[in-house]
């Protein structure tokens, strides 16, 4: 599905999104359950993502496919790595079978789990035998993707002793690993996290228990992003978020401060506004702790004329595409000035936005989100569009409610 976006007239905005349940908290919580089915869970993500995990966890079928589902794969390898007197072949879309995995696999073979390649070394397919882990200590990178990390901790209370892990160097995305401890606790699993080691008690059984599910961070950025290119006065309200989220991505109401809008919680949502133009200087962050929300903010920034130099992104190199890599692409294509590392992007301000160019999403939901927003600056054209349904199925629906016009593109 090829679409065309614009606006067709200014207007203040003032809308009220409902957004479903975080896809990072669904997920964890989806494994979790499987381990713990006193627990229930409320507001859960709508996303392929989460439903591809939820078909993994309920098939007895022995190939079990994921598709695009980063998480799923990598929280799943714990799960059938634990469990005892299965066999699973765990496989996803082809550009997961280039996504690498090794690292896991390796914490996992530490402790005395079953697990071969299928075809290349260190990647998907991989071939799991389910056994008892005895083993309760493992050492894995800290500056390594945290849903690694968190694979291992959401099987760590069923290991008959309980799982310490050491962080070796430098830790990176520690709200995601703080967010699968939070949620730990919260099912009365004690655990502990100090200086590079993470300590994770056993437990056999949980209270019962309903879990609710707050709405997705990640989600939120696009209207941030919306809002910032908005007429000043325009608001939107979002449906369900909490003022002490568990996620990083969170930090979206401090940062876009600096585009002028402004973050109001009440009872169970977040109000955004704009109350003031954007900040003309340079933009500097570190986004090691919330790399997901990159791409909007580089869109933002372009949008706005404003120049930007984000650090901490080395993890957006194995997403769903390199999203360094297709950021510049698709921003040079739109008349940016942009430079990008191994780990870092360098966009210069620019008053020149090309009108009408089309938009590659590379099998990454984040891509078509990210650029949507662009269409309230000049007419642009998204290339398949469906691939929000990753993590937001009624991402178009919404972008129609709030004003703009979508209709199909025809290449």
């Amino acid at each position: 599905m090829d679409i065309l976006l614009n606006v067709l007239a200014d207007k203040k905005i003032n809308e009220k999104i409902t957004i479903s349940g975080s896809k990072s908290e669904s997920n964890r919580l989806l494994i979790l359950q499987k381990l713990f089915p006193e627990i229930s869970i409320e507001n859960l993500s709508d996303s392929d993502d989460s439903v591809h995990m939820q078909h993994a966890l309920s098939t007895k079928n022995e190939l079990v496919d994921i598709g695009h589902a980063g998480t799923a794969m990598r929280f799943l390898t714990s799960y059938f790595a634990v469990n005892k007197g299965r066999e699973t072949v765990l496989t996803g879309s082809e550009r997961m079978q280039n996504r690498p995995i090794e690292i896991l696999v390796n914490a996992l073979k530490d402790l005395g789990a079953e697990i071969s390649y299928e075809a290349k070394e260190g990647y998907p397919p991989i071939r799991i035998k389910g056994a008892k882990i005895i083993k309760d200590k493992v050492q894995i990178n800290g500056n390594v993707s945290s849903q690694y990390i968190s694979s291992l901790l959401l099987i760590a209370s069923k290991l008959e002793n309980g799982l310490e892990i050491e962080l070796i160097g430098k830790i990176t995305s520690i709200p995601y690993i703080n967010m699968t401890l939070s949620l730990l606790t919260q099912l009365g699993i004690e655990n502990k996290f100090e200086a590079n080691f993470i300590k994770v008690y056993p437990k056999t059984a949980t209270q019962k228990q309903a879990v609710v599910v707050e709405s997705d961070w990640s989600s939120a950025s696009y209207f941030y992003s919306i809002i910032s290119l908005s007429e000043i006065g325009s608001e939107i309200q979002l449906t369900a978020y909490k003022k002490e989220s568990l996620q990083g991505d969170s930090c979206l109401a401090e940062i876009y401060k600096h585009f002028g809008v402004l973050t109001t919680f009440g009872e169970n949502f977040i109000t955004l506004k704009k109350v003031k133009e954007s900040n003309k200087e340079t933009l500097e962050i570190d986004l090691k702790n919330a790399p997901d929300i990159a791409q909007t903010i580089t869109v933002t920034c372009f949008a706005e004329n404003i120049a930007c130099n984000l650090t901490g992104l080395h993890t957006l190199k194995i997403k769903e595409t390199d999203r360094l890599v297709a950021l510049n692409d698709e921003l040079t294509k739109l008349g940016a000035s942009i430079s990008v590392t191994n780990e870092s992007l360098h966009l210069e301000s620019s008053n020149k936005i090309n009108k009408n160019i089309a938009i590659k999403t590379y099998n990454d939901h984040r891509m078509a989100m990210a650029f949507a927003p662009l269409a309230l600056r000049v007419p642009i054209k998204v290339l398949n569009a469906e691939v929000v349904t990753k993590s937001y199925q009624k991402f178009w629906d919404d972008m129609k409610q709030i004003g703009i016009n979508i209709t199909d593109y025809q290449r």
